[in-house]
């Protein structure tokens, strides 16, 4: 049994409280004193000999109660910590001044490939592999900078927090070893918490639907995935929702802009770099996408603008998931899916010397073309009222509508940026509008006029009656717009005009069969 004997605190007192358990012969397995508390453990103690002995405890001066416990506090903190321990999944070690490992949690003793016993006294210089690195997380007294060790044959980052005695003296430390891996994993969760699968692509039309059906299927096959199409077409959109639909779901998922960095840059970010590798280098080195990445997948926009060397680097890895960083001399083996996009034509680069064919047949195992928005006309509108009323939200303002002009401005335009430039269009209206309707003139649309058919203008003399010369810009104008609205519901609804009327129209000037 376990008891709590609340007291007032003298000098003395828990001695004379031992001393009346050890005149019953009862053996006392466990102590805890904590003023004014006195736990005590005394295995042979029941309910009939706490009520017996209760009495002799109060004939104590200064015992005030005394309690049945559960567990003692101590006992309760260490389950609590080994708990605790055992729930990270990275390896923890605490070590004592010297560096010797004193506790380790679960993680480090199947990353050590030691049993715990076999663990616990050994210095830490000689776990990592660097007896300089172990004193400075050891012994400075304060918080070391995050380093790079070797532990059981794998790279780790490692931090230390120090341990200090009450009088300010070094006690040890505990160290923590992160993964690489595993601080992918946190910052891709950071980073693409919000991202969708193929549900957050918008738009209905046929060629949206048949995008889709196939990015499903290319997305169960882990091989490199090129995503060709123009600008603004929604390439990095359509990448999370092949990753997320893959096998590696549950894994990281980072993009790297191979248009946005400089060679040396990019390779490092790609690569990661060694200890040492240039002036202003971490001191112990830093993983790349690759190592972050392991498991899952990286997106490399625009893969046209890297330079020959990077090319040359990523073949490397695409051959046989091997690469080496900035500045080392360590092979590394990484377990990543490579999803690359352009909107350039990889094969003329090919042609101009300017581009590896060997890296395209590589990347260009699976491929993706997605089809500007010019090409789903039936995308336009609905994309541009979730834009609204998205944007609506965002700024704040009331709901707002499209006006039928301003959708026949949108279909009308050429969408040289496809669903980027439609989406700054719509926002551009609703922050600069306070209509509750949008108009064609709140748009802002300066490709439009240039998307206007360009029609035949007759001659003032042959012109014939006010009739005839309607009838003939009519049926131009009809002519000019039907291989862009092949139906008479599209060019109705471009035109602001009855489905029926359209359709009499088409007949009488012989328009599309």
């Amino acid at each position: 049994m376990r008891i709590d004997v609340h007291f007032a605190d003298r000098v003395g007192i828990a001695q004379e409280i031992l001393a009346k358990l050890a005149g019953r012969a009862l053996n006392v397995s466990a102590v805890e004193v904590e003023p004014p508390h006195l736990y005590i453990e005394a295995p042979a103690l029941d309910d009939s000999g706490l009520r017996a002995m209760r009495g002799e405890l109060f004939e104590v001066a200064g015992v005030l109660s005394v309690d049945s416990l559960g567990m003692l506090p101590g006992a309760r903190r260490r389950l609590y910590l080994d708990a605790l321990l055992a729930a990270q999944a990275d390896p923890v070690l605490a070590v004592d001044a010297d560096g010797r490992v004193v506790v380790a949690n679960a993680a480090a003793v199947a990353g050590s490939g030691r049993s715990e016993a076999q663990l616990v006294g050994v210095r830490l210089g000689e776990l990592i592999g660097d007896a300089a690195l172990a004193q400075a997380l050891v012994g400075r007294g304060d918080r070391a900078p995050v380093s790079e060790a070797t532990f059981g044959g794998q790279p780790y980052l490692c931090e230390s927090v120090p341990l200090r005695e009450p009088g300010g003296g070094v006690a040890g430390a505990v160290v923590t070893l992160h993964a690489p891996h595993r601080i992918g994993e946190r910052l891709s969760a950071l980073q693409n918490y919000d991202a969708g699968g193929f549900e957050s692509i918008l738009g209905g039309s046929p060629a949206l639907r048949q995008l889709k059906s196939r990015a499903a299927r290319m997305a169960q096959v882990d091989a490199p995935l090129l995503i060709r199409g123009e600008t603004g077409t929604g390439k990095e959109l359509v990448a999370h929702a092949c990753h997320a639909a893959s096998r590696r779901r549950s894994q990281p998922f980072f993009t790297l802009n191979c248009a946005a960095l400089p060679e040396s840059l990019a390779e490092s970010e790609l690569f990661g770099y060694a200890p040492g590798a240039f002036t202003g280098a971490l001191r112990g080195g830093k993983p790349g996408l690759l190592e972050l990445a392991d498991g899952g997948t990286v997106f490399l926009d625009e893969v046209g603008e890297l330079s020959p060397y990077l090319q040359a680097k990523l073949l490397r890895f695409l051959n046989d998931g091997s690469f080496r960083r900035v500045g080392g001399d360590r092979e590394l083996k990484a377990d990543v899916r490579i999803v690359s996009a352009t909107h350039r034509a990889l094969e003329q680069m090919v042609e101009s010397g300017s581009f590896r064919q060997d890296l395209l047949f590589r990347l260009d195992v699976l491929q993706l073309q997605l089809p500007p928005l010019r090409e789903r006309t039936e995308d336009i509108v609905p994309l541009a009222e979730h834009f609204l009323a998205r944007a609506c939200a965002q700024t704040g303002r009331p709901k707002a509508r499209l006006s039928a002009a301003a959708r026949a401005a949108l279909l009308a335009n050429p969408w040289a940026g496809n669903v980027r430039q439609l989406q700054n269009v719509i926002f551009r209206a609703a922050t600069l509008t306070e209509a509750a309707v949008i108009d064609a003139g709140d748009l802002e649309l300066a490709g439009a006029a240039a998307a206007q058919p360009a029609l035949p203008v007759q001659p003032a003399e042959t012109v014939g009656s006010l009739e005839d010369a309607v009838a003939a810009y009519e049926k131009s104008l009809l002519e000019a717009l039907y291989p862009q609205y092949p139906s008479t519901r599209k060019l109705a609804e471009r035109l602001g005009s009855s489905h029926s009327a359209i359709a009499q129209r088409l007949r009488r000037y012989g328009i599309g069969g």
